[in-house]
């Protein structure tokens, strides 16, 4: 990842409701090569940050806020801070200690001896990369789900929004199946598909760029055993329909990156698409929802 930045980095920070965590991140995401946000239990508000290159896609930056603003009607002050690549870097590694979920899986960055915890599926992410590192309690929420479906043993299964392709790869080694995984970024396909290579899972991973489920090699492959969508509560919702259309009649869904209050809009969305609740996680303030055809769609 340090290849990609120019010398001189600047975080970016808002502080902002609940209600409008989603706008600001994806505003964040637009410009930011990373992003990571959580709650100031001082005050309430959830503090997002990112970081990204100083002085660049300063319009993206604007209009992406400006949008955010409009539609959340929350105006908050933006921060700006100096951050040193090599510093920004070293922080990173530092805060990234081996990631253990449930009984499973281990997650351990680049920096990290090469020893393998016995027991468990082991996955060696760059340490550069933040979300998808095992840290987010929306990432850790979809591998515990995971983990309570390894019975399944699905054989199509769909990463959509894979980030640094985290679940992707992990599905791949507990199941020892193929995995379709996709980001509409292309900075992040270029992740999954380098930690598929440094995990030796190329040939059972394949990393493309595209808006989800309008790709054409996604709909090339529907009827999907097992789909995640670990996005934003927004995208999830308007998404529906087609994760209903493309998951097979025993399929599973599993939803993430959506806030406890967000998750009864997420699963009324879905319900009107013929999906129901089976099961429910909160890990670390956020929820995670596993999904099952239902048998019939409401108009």
């Amino acid at each position: 990842m340090s290849a990609g930045w120019a010398t001189r980095l600047e975080t970016i920070s808002v502080q902002v409701p609940e209600s409008a965590v989603d706008l600001y991140e994806q505003a964040f995401r637009s410009v930011c090569g990373t992003v990571g946000f959580f709650r100031d239990e001082s005050n309430g508000l959830w503090q997002i940050e990112g970081v990204k290159q100083a002085g660049v896609a300063e319009g993206e930056l604007a209009a992406a806020l400006a949008l955010a603003r409009a539609i959340s009607g929350v105006e908050p002050e933006l921060q700006r801070q100096d951050t040193p690549a090599d510093g920004w870097l070293a922080r990173t590694a530092a805060s990234f200690p081996e990631q253990r979920v449930g009984k499973r899986f281990a997650l351990r960055g680049t920096h990290l001896p090469v020893a393998k915890p016995a027991g468990r599926l082991s996955l060696l992410i760059d340490a550069g990369v933040a979300f998808g590192s095992g840290e987010h309690g929306s990432t850790r929420g979809c591998l515990l789900a995971l983990e309570k479906l390894a019975h399944r043993h699905p054989a199509r299964i769909l990463d959509v929004g894979t980030g640094s392709g985290v679940l992707a790869m992990a599905a791949s080694l507990l199941f020892h199946r193929r995995v379709m995984a996709i980001d509409i970024e292309p900075w992040s396909a270029r992740t999954a598909t380098d930690n598929a290579k440094r995990n030796g899972l190329c040939h059972l991973m394949r990393v493309a760029v595209g808006d989800g489920w309008r790709q054409k090699h996604v709909r090339a492959g529907r009827p999907y055993d097992l789909v995640f969508e670990n996005i934003l509560a927004r995208p999830l919702c308007a998404m529906s329909r087609r994760l209903a259309s493309g998951l097979a009649p025993s399929g599973r869904a599993i939803l993430s990156g959506l806030l406890p209050a967000q998750a009864r809009m997420v699963l009324a969305a879905h319900r009107r698409s013929g999906l129901v609740l089976e099961r429910a996680l909160m890990e670390d303030g956020w929820a995670t929802l596993v999904l099952k055809q239902s048998g019939y769609a409401t108009k």
